[in-house]
């Protein structure tokens, strides 16, 4: 997986496959890293998104009084449709996969005036703010994942910038 131009504040893109999943791989490939493993290769992200993806609509269907008022249209319809792996996720799918997985999730977009990251939303601030999951948005509906560059500082491990 190869990494995209980075746009400052020391956060690097990672290219994400637009297959439908792109929110679920971005998310799922963020937690990889904040759990200090190396990035995923194309077929485990792929089927960690897919996982991911099942517990969020799992998710959905468990916090159905919760939720069921900010999805749009009807509630089963909306569900059988986000079982299937190309259908595109959105706010909902991030704040459910925050859920889901326990952690912050931070999202980006990138200021092309300043070329630099700006927040647009955070999720699962309840989970606490550090080392949040990070991912960046696309105004054209894509996600890909952003990563903290990290520096050898022993043969042990690895820290942040």
């Amino acid at each position: 997986m190869s990494s995209a131009r980075p746009c400052g504040n020391d956060l690097h893109p990672i290219r994400i496959t637009g297959d439908g999943r792109c929110l679920f791989r971005s998310v799922a490939h963020g937690a990889y890293l904040r759990s200090g493993k190396p990035s995923p290769s194309e077929h485990l992200q792929k089927q960690l998104a897919d996982e991911l993806r099942s517990k969020v609509v799992d998710e959905f269907i468990k916090r159905r009084g919760d939720t069921e008022w900010f999805l749009e249209g009807d509630f089963e319809t909306y569900i059988s449709q986000m079982r299937l792996p190309y259908v595109w996720g959105g706010e909902p799918e991030l704040l459910m996969c925050s859920h889901v997985l326990e952690m912050p999730i931070t999202v980006y977009m990138c200021n092309q005036n300043s070329d630099s990251f700006k927040i647009i939303a955070e999720y699962g601030q309840e989970y606490g703010k550090d080392n949040p999951i990070r991912v960046l948005y696309h105004s054209y509906g894509h996600y890909e994942a952003l990563q903290i560059p990290v520096t050898r500082t022993s043969s042990k491990g690895y820290s942040k910038r």
